[in-house]
């Protein structure tokens, strides 16, 4: 039997050329987004139960106007609009969230269009975008509306001795400390979705398990507020605890759902320790020497700016790559 022979017998192989990437992920946008507003299912429940039916309001307006905001500028552009992505959508519902109750929805669609208009667009779009985009919305409302943003809400089901002030401005101002129990339930003074630590564990811990977020960057951020917490703690116990830092103020909601944004924080293992702790040492800074009881949206926006830095020099070489020489 000849050679030939040989060749036409077998079968013939097909071969694929397509241009990178060749790996691919189970996660598409959308899926990730609806899950992700699915996990703070939770929390929208926690605002709702502790200061009643109107934020509901406030987190529809968010949303719609963040959503619009995107679709009129893409339109504008003349970009696919991506309605259904749930991208614009989640943007919106996490600014809500960092909101105080009973916010104006006239401030609350301000907050959506900069978050969007400001924090997304104006950078490209989805990917493209620097700074968490939510939290980019969240400044603008604490710089245009100090006062509003700075009202507090006495929550339901409070206990006694607890008033609309957040646990973090009661101890910075007045020296009141508050208890564990009421900020692991949620029945304190403070922003929508930061109350409940139990409610935004509960959604953390969803998007750790299925694997959207990663776990390292929570991690290392609470590892860094006991670090650096302690210390102070241990220089001076008027100084709040690791414990107190980690459960009052919008510090798990923070780490859950803000830092872990996958646009936002960086791509390798190392960076994403580097990340988390930069951000928990300029928090206890912030809370500690700081004029405003509370920093976590001013430490996230802050190392958002040092994730490209962070991402390269944390990248691993590629094997048998030349490293390039100085230029003389």
């Amino acid at each position: 039997m000849t050679t030939e022979t040989n060749v036409e017998n077998k079968k013939s192989i097909h071969f694929d050329l397509t241009t990178s990437p060749h790996l691919h992920s189970k996660w598409s946008t959308a899926k990730v987004m609806w899950f992700v507003n699915l996990a703070l299912a939770p929390s929208v429940a926690a605002a709702l139960v502790f200061f009643g039916i109107y934020q509901a309001l406030i987190m529809i307006t968010a949303v719609v106007f963040a959503v619009g905001t995107e679709a009129a500028i893409q339109t504008i552009r003349k970009k696919q609009v991506t309605l259904f992505d749930g991208s614009a959508a989640l943007t919106g519902l996490l600014l809500a969230l960092t909101l105080p109750p009973n916010l104006s929805l006239s401030a609350t669609s301000i907050g959506s269009v900069v978050a969007i208009g400001l924090g997304k667009q104006i950078f490209g779009g989805l990917g493209y975008n620097i700074f968490n985009p939510a939290l980019v919305g969240r400044a603008f409302l604490q710089a245009a509306f100090p006062v509003q943003i700075t009202t507090w809400t006495k929550p339901a089901f409070a206990v006694d001795g607890i008033t609309g002030a957040t646990p973090l401005a009661a101890l910075k101002f007045d020296k009141i400390f508050t208890d564990t129990a009421p900020l692991a339930l949620g029945n304190i003074g403070g922003s929508l979705g930061e109350t409940s630590a139990i409610a935004i564990l509960v959604g953390g811990i969803f998007l750790i398990a299925v694997g959207i977020v990663n776990w390292r960057i929570p991690l290392s951020m609470t590892i860094g507020m006991i670090l650096f917490g302690g210390i102070f703690w241990l220089i001076n116990p008027l100084y709040p605890t690791p414990i107190f830092h980690i459960f009052a103020g919008s510090f798990l909601f923070g780490a859950m759902f803000m830092a872990t944004d996958w646009v936002t924080s960086p791509i390798t293992n190392k960076g994403m320790w580097i990340f988390g702790l930069g951000i928990a040492l300029i928090l206890i800074v912030i809370r500690i020497f700081g004029g405003l009881p509370e920093g976590v949206m001013y430490s996230i926006l802050f190392m958002n700016g040092f994730v490209p830095l962070i991402n390269r020099y944390t990248t691993p070489r590629v094997f048998g790559a030349v490293k390039e020489e100085k230029k003389k």
